[in-house]
């Protein structure tokens, strides 16, 4: 059995150089050029403004690069084409208002087929980038996606987002760089960026209530991504890093954001085709809100931190450091399965790994009552995994008491840390792990607030474990 001490200092030792040489070498959009903008392309003011829009980015695109700087208050737009070298820039006080009819939403069908593709159906959007380099999104006006039910009806679904397109999609993109925007309301997911490299985000205030699905930022086998001093409420899960392309997500640094959610704050999965190396949050304030804006949630998040490995792939070297969580009903959740989720005519992949990540220097409040729980499978260990110098304040369960022994291994449970919620809480206040070798709990304290009937821990079918005072 390995303890911590024989990987995480060369871990932390390791994203230390990662995030200097990020910080280092991304560098906001400069392709300059000259500014357009849809009243010199005959825009009067009313109605539909997609096609006038649309011919600025065009025009900005064939001279060589430019800005398309939309500063004459409000325009209703349907599915707008990115290109290279391109700044879409909404303007102080303009807002780009997503049109509310799905007939100005053509379906823009992906080159890079992904399993989400596939199973979801996700070929409508405001905004579609594809192939392309050294283009930008930029505030401090706003985007608004008008994603209420009124506006775009359907059930919340894990197979298929019928009638709800996403704000923003960018796919195999190059040097991009999202900057002081407010988003608002989309009628699915806010934004998705997949299979890009150098993707500098920063300043950016979310806000996603509207619908259901409404995950904050979707950033799927990336590489080379710094992140920092957002603001995300969402319904659904605030960040998510997705594997559907099948391409590494390597190299992510994030730090100083307030990630809340009414799902996961931060969360790996659950699609994992693809691998995950190299990831550092650090800095931040995650967990859930206070109340749900949109009466279709709840409040607080189910997951503060929820590392899902489920469809193959490795998740390796991930850090989360200096963190403060409120509002958790499981404040770390882990989660190695089978479930093995391809493209139609993919085989099926070999069962995936999770290892060497480690939660350090956490402060946390009004989490609970669920509790953490890590759980492996027995064909497949997590492995090496660190909590060190973390302190939790929860509510106490008020649900009985399960035995550890009671609960199977629920094999096809959809894997949030809200999966044992139809049998009880976790058997353990503190932490409750199954399956897994080389864990590591340095000064790692919970502490119920109130009478509490389960034990601290209960780390009983093939664990290894280390506890250290």
């Amino acid at each position: 059995m390995n303890d911590a001490s024989q990987w995480y200092p060369a871990l932390e030792e390791k994203l230390g150089g990662m995030a200097r040489e990020l910080k280092a070498s991304l560098r906001p959009w400069a392709a300059g050029g000259g500014v357009f903008t849809p009243e010199q392309a005959g825009y009067l003011g009313q109605g539909l403004a997609t096609a006038f829009i649309q011919a600025a980015i065009d025009s900005a695109h064939a001279s060589g690069g430019g800005t398309v700087a939309l500063g004459q208050g409000d325009y209703v737009s349907g599915t707008l084409i990115m290109r290279s070298r391109v700044r879409l820039m909404v303007e102080e006080g303009s807002r780009l208002l997503a049109s509310t009819s799905l007939a100005d939403y053509p379906p823009q069908h992906a080159r890079r087929l992904t399993v989400q593709d596939t199973s979801m159906g996700m070929h409508q959007s405001l905004i579609f980038a594809e192939n392309c380099q050294d283009i930008a999104f930029s505030g401090p006006g706003e985007i608004d996606g008008r994603g209420r039910p009124e506006n775009f009806p359907g059930d919340e679904t894990q197979q298929g987002t019928p009638g709800r397109p996403f704000l923003l999609r960018v796919i195999d993109c190059r040097r991009v760089h999202v900057s002081g925007l407010i988003l608002r309301d989309s009628p699915c997911w806010m934004q998705n960026y997949l299979n890009c490299e150098d993707l500098l985000i920063e300043n950016v205030t979310v806000r996603n209530h509207a619908n259901y699905n409404n995950d904050g930022f979707d950033i799927d086998g990336c590489r080379r991504v710094w992140m920092h001093d957002c603001s995300v409420h969402s319904g659904d899960d605030a960040l998510c890093f997705k594997g559907a392309g099948q391409s590494e997500l390597n190299g992510v640094l994030v730090e100083n954001c307030e990630l809340l959610s009414a799902c996961n704050a931060v969360k790996i999965g659950t699609d994992t085709q693809g691998d995950f190396r190299n990831i550092w949050v650090r800095h931040c304030s995650i967990g859930g809100l206070e109340k749900d804006p949109s009466g279709l949630k709840h409040a607080g998040c189910d997951s503060a931190v929820s590392l899902e490995m489920m469809d193959g792939g490795t998740a390796e070297d991930i850090l989360l450091s200096d963190l403060s969580i409120q509002r958790a009903a499981s404040p770390f959740f882990m989660r190695l399965e089978k479930r093995g989720r391809v493209k139609p005519g993919d085989p099926a992949p070999p069962i995936g790994a999770l290892r060497r990540a480690a939660v350090a220097r956490v402060r946390g409040g009004q989490c609970g009552p669920r509790g953490s729980y890590f759980l492996g499978i027995p064909e497949k260990a997590i492995e090496d995994v660190l909590l060190q110098d973390v302190e939790i304040r929860q509510l106490p369960s008020q649900k009985p008491v399960l035995k550890e022994e009671e609960i199977g291994e629920m094999y096809g449970v959809y894997p949030d840390a809200h999966m044992i919620d139809p049998l009880g809480d976790a058997p353990a206040y503190a932490l409750w792990a199954r399956h897994i070798r080389g864990l590591t709990l340095q000064n790692y304290a919970v502490f119920p607030q109130g009478g509490e009937s389960r034990p601290a821990f209960v780390l009983k079918t093939d664990v290894q474990a280390r506890v250290i005072s």
